[in-house]
């Protein structure tokens, strides 16, 4: 653990002191620290590039599978992006201190409505050392400290990327305790008992380790825990468009929550599209498992039983089942799906209306890819993960979503008891923001 604390009881009080100090903060100090973290980002690339390379070797050499390798790296690309994405959050619009609603009660007695940071977040978080970067990011853009817990197979490149953006960023006046690193598996479970100190648990990973989460601990978590996303071809799909969006969908990157891991063919459109689908995806390498009457259409479809479908493979496999109808489509992503996100094929709109209604997910689709779910190209400035649950932010979680707000009310010796006795009535007058 950095930051010369001795225990994640004692980072998360730290990180608690220092989230006040960060709260007051004006827009100008927390842009100029993005700033400062971005330029010390691109500087240190060759050191970043070492520590990476680390990683890399030890994951490698412990046999890990293909796709964590891949979201394990961090190239020269994924810094360049991580610093682009830096300088583009600072254009953002600041998410603290907006008005959100303005009420005059009585005359000189205005309530307000304003934003402001939900406080310490504790995020838990994959393989992927991009990730540190954009949770640091929008944390400080919102005004919230952050303690971070990265998996151990980047521990070289997360202490790096936490030494430098915890450097720069003091250098540029934010105060001790606004970002804080994990490095033990052990302090989770210190850190889900710290109830007084953390606001919010936002964990990254397996479905298991999420309801672990959740269930040990009295702090509010937000996130998901599986990406178990669909593409539904409907019987009025274009197939010249339904292939390249189920592909885009599945191997634009495999091992990301929001990439397909069941396509959904209606049966009338199915023989038609099941050949160009499985050269498309037999090109790119994808084992396709699919039920009875799928593989009776093809040759390649190997056999697929009632646990693939409730599978987040994370790999180049997918599923597929034809069905009856989009109402036997939404059933079956309902039953089966992770409430992630999931896509409708067709050129039928009352048909895309009825799954739009239908799909109970975070984000529901028609005529695109399902890896569009994402912060950056929802233009939210990155995302700490995907919320798939419905109270206070869901879908892709980018500024917006790591702010609360507060009622501020003023007032001129203003007393309830001129109102009770009716000396005084309440008007409602709602102002102008």
């Amino acid at each position: 653990m950095t930051e010369m604390v001795k225990s994640a009881g004692e980072a998360a009080a730290y990180a608690k002191a220092g989230s006040r100090a960060l709260a007051a903060l004006p827009e100008e100090v927390r842009n100029g620290a993005l700033a400062k973290i971005a330029d010390a980002l691109a500087a240190h690339s060759e050191v970043i590039a070492a520590a990476n390379e680390k990683d890399l070797a030890a994951a490698q050499e412990a046999g890990l599978p293909g796709p964590i390798v891949k979201r394990l790296a961090f190239d020269g690309k994924k810094l360049a992006d991580s610093v682009l994405g830096l300088r583009e959050m600072i254009g953002l619009a600041d998410p603290v201190g907006r008005v959100l609603l303005r009420r005059e009660l009585d005359e000189g007695l205005v309530l307000e409505q304003v934003s402001c940071p939900i406080g310490v977040i504790g995020v838990i978080f994959e393989s992927r050392p991009d990730a540190l970067v954009q949770i640091a990011a929008l944390c400080l853009k919102s005004g919230n400290a952050a303690i971070l817990k990265g998996g151990s197979e980047a521990a070289n490149t997360n202490r790096v990327l936490f030494d430098i953006i915890n450097e720069a960023g003091k250098e540029a006046g934010l105060p001790d305790g606004f970002i804080t690193l994990l490095e033990s598996r052990l302090e989770i479970k210190e850190l889900l008992s710290c109830h007084e100190s953390v606001d919010l648990i936002i964990p990254r990973g397996s479905n298991e380790f999420v309801r672990y989460i959740m269930d040990n601990s009295e702090i509010p978590v937000m996130g998901h825990a599986d990406g178990i996303c669909h593409v539904y071809v409907d019987k009025a799909a274009d197939i010249a468009k339904a292939v390249p969006i189920a592909i885009d969908s599945k191997v634009q990157y495999v091992a990301v929550c929001n990439a397909v891991e069941t396509l959904l063919v209606h049966k009338d459109i199915a023989a038609g599209l099941i050949a160009p689908l499985m050269e498309g995806l037999s090109g790119k390498g994808v084992e396709v498992r699919g039920c009875g009457k799928s593989m009776a259409l093809h040759p390649d479809v190997k056999a697929a039983d009632e646990e693939d479908y409730r599978t987040e493979y994370l790999d180049y496999i997918v599923s597929l089942k034809i069905v009856d109808s989009a109402a036997e489509a939404i059933d079956h992503i309902n039953a089966y799906g992770s409430h992630h996100t999931d896509a409708i094929v067709t050129e039928d709109e009352v048909a895309a209306a009825q799954f739009m209604a239908g799909v109970d997910s975070a984000g529901v689709y028609h005529n695109c890819s399902t890896r569009f779910a994402d912060g950056f190209r929802y233009g939210l400035g990155a995302e700490v993960g995907v919320s798939t649950g419905k109270l206070h932010a869901r879908g892709p979680v980018g500024l917006e979503g790591l702010v609360t707000y507060k009622y501020l009310l003023h007032g001129n010796g203003d007393l309830v008891g001129d109102f009770a006795e009716g000396r005084r009535s309440f008007h409602f007058k709602d102002l102008p923001l």
